[in-house]
C-alpha cells in the first residue's frame, strides 16, 4: 500500500474521473516512453538527486524507467506514458512531513519538466489544491492503522 500520485493531462472541461478513466484504459499497453517524457526523464534526474539525494536508477529499454529512493521509500516511475510518484505507508508524525515535504517538491520538478498535472487520488484532486495536513494525516492515519492491524 502506498500513497500515490498520478501525472496527467486534462483537457478544458475534463473531469478527473474520465481523465483517470482513460489512464486506466491504456494502462499496461507496452507503449515504449514518448520522446519528450524521455527528454524531460533526464530533466528530473538531476533535480530529484539535488532533493533526495543517492538513487538508484532502473531503465528498461524503452518502455520504463524508474527512480527510487530507499530513505523515504520514494519511487517514481515512468512506464509508457504513465508518470507517478509512489511512497509506502511507512511514516507518520515528523518523518511523514519531511517525506511528503520531498514527494510534494519531487511532483512540482515532474509537473514542470513534463507539462503533467500531479493528482492526488487519495483525495481526488490536484497535488496543488491538496493541503501538506491533509496530505500528513493519511499518511499517518494509515501507517499508524497498518501498524496496529499487522505490527511492525
Amino acid at each position: 500500500m502506498s500513497y500515490d500520485i498520478h501525472f496527467l493531462s486534462r483537457d478544458e472541461g475534463q473531469s478527473w474521473g474520465d481523465v483517470l478513466e482513460a489512464a486506466e484504459a491504456k494502462a499496461g499497453n507496452n507503449d515504449p516512453i514518448p520522446a519528450e517524457l524521455l527528454e524531460a526523464w533526464q530533466r528530473i534526474v538531476p533535480q530529484a538527486r539535488v532533493l533526495l539525494g543517492n538513487v538508484d536508477i532502473t531503465e528498461y529499454e524503452q518502455e520504463s524507467r524508474d527512480l527510487s529512493h530507499s530513505d523515504t521509500g520514494i519511487d517514481l516511475s515512468v512506464f509508457g506514458d504513465e508518470v507517478s510518484i509512489t511512497v509506502p505507508y511507512w511514516h507518520t508524525g515528523d518523518r511523514a512531513a519531511a517525506v511528503l515535504g520531498k514527494l510534494f517538491a519531487l511532483s512540482a520538478v515532474v509537473e514542470k519538466e513534463t507539462g503533467l498535472t500531479a493528482y492526488d487520488p487519495q483525495v481526488e484532486i490536484p497535488l496543488a489544491e491538496t493541503s501538506p495536513d491533509q496530505a500528513m494525516s493519511i499518511m499517518s492515519g494509515v501507517t499508524t492503522d497498518l501498524r496496529n492491524r499487522y505490527g511492525g
